[in-house]
């Protein structure tokens, strides 16, 4: 058998030997009866991962089932239940509130005290808010139940800390080509007929399903209801038929941040090939361009600065380009930007630079700067010594005095160190320069 996807009503065991029923969704009827039978999440279902040797060891403890949409996390949750002989509860946290979770630990209380244990499942664990997720914490530590969530999300930025303690967040990956590929062998199996696609739209059908098992069989479902007798379908055609299942994608969740990531550091890595992809990745899915001309103007400052200035004029103006054009015709002056990131010489020294200079600056905060470098506009203040021994440096040779405008209980301190690269290179042949002068000068200043 074959498997995988999840978030489905619960279904009674049915018998391994009879027919499926034609009137449910294929996804339905390819879902697996054993856990040795789901399909791409091997790494916790196959003989030695992790949720094998789990049930070999006798014991099941929480845990939180963290993946994308349609890898088999309510799947997987029923067939343990299972295996181990639990009661199998389910709620969703889109359509559950207090009372609801209270009624489930009520029953579950019940069932425990006639010898049963309870494994109750919650989808989508993330939508309940701080004090809902606290409520588990009570019915887990003394038994009550097992909890196992599901959730899309990131669980360190969306479930307190007290449930993770108490839970072990396992990972389910996005199915890849070979097991979506498994995935509708079986469904032809079950169908009793060939998906009417060439080698090609096979492979594009594979590719629009987003690394999702049960998206996957819902395209094939589409493919067959739409082909007439003896018809074969084409690349070009397919996408006509099926109209391109958008990419999973949620600009406020983990894909967005997970892209994001990945265009910064291949534009920080000089690959512009990897940088154009994912760039082109995000404004697939729907991405706010002027999100990614922000972006592109950060990593300006931030990976190429002062080697290339001009990097952060280019950014600036791709931004605005688009702001000016809107789409799609400003799209082209990003890629443009991120080629031209991608591909100018790096350097993080003013980022560097600028941490360390706000760090002393925080610590110090309550220094003065040196007296002679302060104006004097009264007479008290030059009195004082406000401005005595200032040296206008356009009137000294080389236009460098070399005085010191640290704070005198400070000492000079060294920020920005530039790097052999680009402009960055002649910059720091510059201020070599100048610290010879500096040394220079102070030596004569100390002549007697």
């Amino acid at each position: 058998m074959a498997d995988l996807f999840g978030e489905a009503p619960p279904t009674e065991r049915r018998d391994r030997n009879a027919a499926p029923d034609a009137s449910r969704p294929l996804a339905d009827r390819l879902r697996p009866r054993l856990l040795s039978e789901v399909v791409g999440q091997e790494h916790l279902t196959g003989e030695n991962g992790v949720l094998s040797r789990m049930l070999a060891s006798g014991t099941l403890g929480s845990m939180i089932f963290w993946g994308p949409p349609g890898t088999g996390k309510t799947t997987v949750a029923r067939l343990l239940a299972n295996e181990v002989d639990f009661a199998f509860e389910q709620i969703s946290a889109i359509f559950s509130g207090v009372a609801d979770l209270k009624k489930v630990f009520e029953t579950a209380r019940m069932r425990r005290g006639n010898g049963r244990q309870t494994l109750l499942f919650v989808d989508e664990i993330h939508r309940f808010n701080r004090a809902q997720q606290d409520s588990f914490l009570p019915v887990m530590e003394d038994g009550t139940v097992v909890l196992v969530g599901a959730t899309t999300e990131n669980p360190s930025f969306e479930l307190n800390a007290a449930l993770l303690s108490r839970a072990r967040v396992l990972t389910f990956h996005p199915h890849q080509a070979e097991s979506l590929g498994r995935l509708v062998v079986r469904a032809e199996e079950v169908e009793g007929k060939p998906l009417p696609l060439d080698e090609e739209a096979r492979a594009v059908l594979l590719r629009l399903a987003d690394g999702d098992g049960r998206a996957v069989l819902t395209l094939a479902e589409e493919v067959w209801r739409a082909a007439k007798p003896g018809e074969t379908f084409d690349a070009v055609e397919l996408q006509t038929i099926v109209q391109r299942r958008a990419p999973v994608y949620d600009k406020g969740q983990d894909g967005h941040y997970n892209l994001i990531s990945a265009l910064h550091k291949s534009v920080r890595g000089s690959d512009p090939d990897a940088a154009l992809y994912y760039l082109c990745r995000m404004l697939d899915a729907g991405e706010d361009p002027l999100y990614l001309g922000r972006r592109l103007v950060r990593m300006a400052s931030e990976d190429i600065g002062l080697a290339d200035p001009q990097a952060l004029v280019v950014a600036s103006a791709a931004k605005d380009a688009y702001d000016y054009l809107g789409s799609p015709e400003g799209e082209l002056a990003l890629a443009e930007a991120t080629v031209y990131l991608a591909t100018a010489p790096k350097s993080n020294a003013l980022y560097t630079a600028y941490k360390a200079a706000m760090r002393a600056a925080k610590e110090n905060g309550s220094l003065l700067p040196p007296k002679h470098i302060l104006n004097a506009p009264t007479k008290l203040m030059k009195g004082e010594g406000y401005g005595t021994g200032y040296r206008y440096d356009h009137d000294q040779p080389d236009a460098f005095s070399g005085q010191d405008y640290f704070p005198t209980e400070l000492g000079r301190q060294s920020f920005y160190r530039p790097v052999e690269r680009g402009l960055e290179a002649t910059l720091a042949k510059r201020m070599r320069h100048w610290q010879a002068l500096r040394e220079e000068r102070a030596a004569e200043a100390d002549e007697p």
